[in-house]
Formats: C-alpha cells, sequence, structure tokens
C-alpha cells in the first residue's frame, strides 16, 4: 500500500467516505458486515460497518441507520452519489458475517446473527443491482478489512489465518 496517505478508520455501526489515494478499513468484524461500495473511474469508496440485519430491530429514539444492512446501505449508496459517484459504476465488495459463537442445534434463528446480515446487505445490493465482485464472508473467526479505491483491492486480515487481497 505504498503512496497511502491516511487511512479512515470506519467504527463499529459507522460509515466513511474515502478518495484516492485514501484507505479506508474497519476491524472488529465478527458477526458485523463490513461493506464496501465503490466507482474505480471515480476512485471513490464508502464503507459501512454493519451490525445488525434490519432497522425494524432498532429500540431506541436515537437512531443509528449505519447499525442496521437495510438502512446502512440505502445512507452508504446516497452519500457516494452526492460525492461524485455514478450508481450504474458502483461495485461491492463485503466480509465478515462469521457465526462467532456455537449455539445448539435447536437454537434461535435470530441468534444467527452473522449469516443473516450477510443475506440482508446481499438484499439490498440486489435491490440496487450492485454486483458484488469479492466476499468474504462466514466461518467463524474476526477480520479487519481495509479497501484502496485507487486498485479496487480489499484487504482481509483474518484471526490466525493471515491475510488475503479480493
Amino acid at each position: 500500500m505504498l503512496g497511502v496517505q491516511s487511512i479512515i478508520k470506519v467504527g463499529i455501526a459507522e460509515m466513511n467516505l474515502v478518495k484516492s489515494p485514501q484507505c479506508i478499513r474497519t476491524s472488529g468484524l465478527g458477526s458485523c458486515v463490513g461493506l464496501v461500495l465503490y466507482d474505480i473511474t471515480a476512485k471513490i469508496a464508502g464503507m459501512v460497518h454493519v451490525m445488525l440485519p434490519n432497522s425494524s430491530l432498532a429500540r431506541t429514539s436515537s437512531f443509528n441507520p449505519s447499525k442496521y444492512a437495510d438502512t446502512g446501505v440505502d445512507n452508504l449508496l446516497e452519500v457516494l452519489l452526492q460525492n461524485g459517484a455514478k450508481s450504474s459504476l458502483l461495485k461491492a465488495k463485503i466480509a465478515g458475517g462469521a457465526q462467532m459463537f456455537q449455539f445448539t442445534s435447536n437454537s434461535s434463528e435470530m441468534m444467527r446473527i452473522g449469516p443473516r446480515n450477510v443475506e440482508a446487505v446481499k438484499m439490498m445490493l440486489e435491490k440496487y443491482h450492485i454486483p458484488i465482485l469479492g466476499e468474504d464472508c462466514g466461518g467463524n473467526s474476526g477480520r479487519t478489512i481495509e479497501f484502496n479505491p485507487e486498485n479496487g483491492k480489499l484487504m482481509i486480515k483474518t484471526v490466525n489465518k493471515g491475510i488475503r487481497y479480493i
């Protein structure tokens, strides 16, 4: 990642935007999903760190759209388009959605947060006709991801599994 001036961090249930030469990173992806939407022509990318699949699960009055797959994707898309990305050129890469804990076979569907987050993000991308060009989802290990809008590469560092790029 030579020549990169800065790395913008995205926290849990947060969203941010970068333009090359900046990179964007989030860590602590367990059952959460890190979604990157990018326009390689404009060299712009946004990332959202999704915690839960659906905003109907919101229980607080101080609503955070970045926390949920449905509102997080909507929000990220809107901000990218406002900042010069073209919807027809947007591509996606996703990572995370691990099943961090083992449950008994009869445990509730509600406990499958990781897989449900992945499904919810994919449904939103399908709704907007945004192709997924790379993904590293599932398993039971945490991840850190870093995206470079200059070359469209997503670095994935998986606990006990090293680094790979998609």
